[in-house]
């Protein structure tokens, strides 16, 4: 499979020169099949989804939005989105089953007042499906979903396998705010967690702050970059790719996180940039000119 970062920032888009090469845009990944040209799952649908209309090179967008959650930097990119909104276009929408219809959920911040029009009033074909906890075939993949500790709605991490190659997305994911301190202070390594990214190649993990940072923002339903290390070497993950960078975070701060922990033994650990590829089970990250 090719996974394409499209957003990595996390709560608000990042603008301005010290954030260029990282990225400003919100949480988006976009995988391809490797015998496709184009991606057919796409996870969450912050503003990094205008970018997949441009993996797309010209063709609409025939495939599965996958959200972890409803947050608005997970959604914002919906309306956007080139490649979804024209007569050619089949998308579904699938989001964490909470007994309301995904469509009405989806209307309570995409519609009049907030948004001149509703999540069906774009064109092409729309469906709008809820997907539980389990296993699923989604666009010909293997995905477990798990519900996992996140603030202000029900939110799930995902495993996605071809059959080949695996990886494990848990872009917001807040266990010390939920679940108390754990082993050290940063959440403990639960259940869920431990099996959606057990032996992946790829752990995609939120690690918005710095564990110097999490004391104060605990309750903000995020983890801390060493809660991401920590577990991908309690899951023995091969890489984990640290994600949903705060928006206050910039390259120069991004990449001295990165660089402190290169030297730690146990998974490579990688800073999510906008537009870097990973081709599995080729495990070098392609970034972008």
């Amino acid at each position: 499979m090719r996974v394409h970062f499209c957003g990595v920032r996390g709560s608000a888009p990042a603008v301005g020169p010290d954030f260029v090469g990282v990225g400003g845009n919100t949480s988006c990944v976009a995988i391809a099949h490797d015998d496709e040209e184009v991606p057919r799952l796409v996870l969450d649908a912050g503003t990094g989804l205008r970018s997949v209309s441009t993996l797309l090179a010209g063709r609409p967008f025939l495939g599965t939005i996958l959200l972890g959650h409803l947050h608005w930097d997970h959604t914002y990119g919906l309306p956007f989105f080139r490649g979804g909104d024209r007569p050619d276009a089949n998308t579904t929408v699938l989001v964490p089953e909470q007994g309301v219809p995904a469509l009405d959920l989806l209307r309570r911040f995409m519609g009049p007042p907030a948004f001149p029009i509703e999540p069906d009033y774009l064109r092409g074909e729309w469906t709008f499906g809820s997907v539980d906890e389990g296993e699923h075939t989604i666009e010909g993949f293997t995905v477990l979903a798990r519900e996992i500790p996140h603030k202000g709605g029900r939110t799930f991490g995902y495993r996605i396998s071809d059959g080949v190659s695996s990886i494990a997305y848990l872009s917001d994911h807040g266990p010390a705010g939920v679940m108390g301190p754990g082993p050290d202070g940063l959440g403990p390594y639960h259940e869920a967690a431990l099996e959606l990214s057990a032996g992946v190649d790829v752990l995609i993990h939120d690690a918005q702050y710095t564990a110097d940072e999490l004391p104060d923002r605990v309750h903000f339903g995020h983890s801390a970059v060493d809660y991401a290390v920590e577990l991908a070497r309690r899951s023995e993950a091969s890489r984990v790719v640290l994600f949903h960078h705060d928006p206050d975070r910039t390259d120069d701060e991004v990449e001295a996180i990165e660089r402190s922990l290169r030297s730690v033994d146990g998974p490579e650990v990688v800073a999510a940039r906008e537009g870097d590829a990973i081709h599995l089970p080729v495990l070098p990250i392609q970034r972008s000119a």
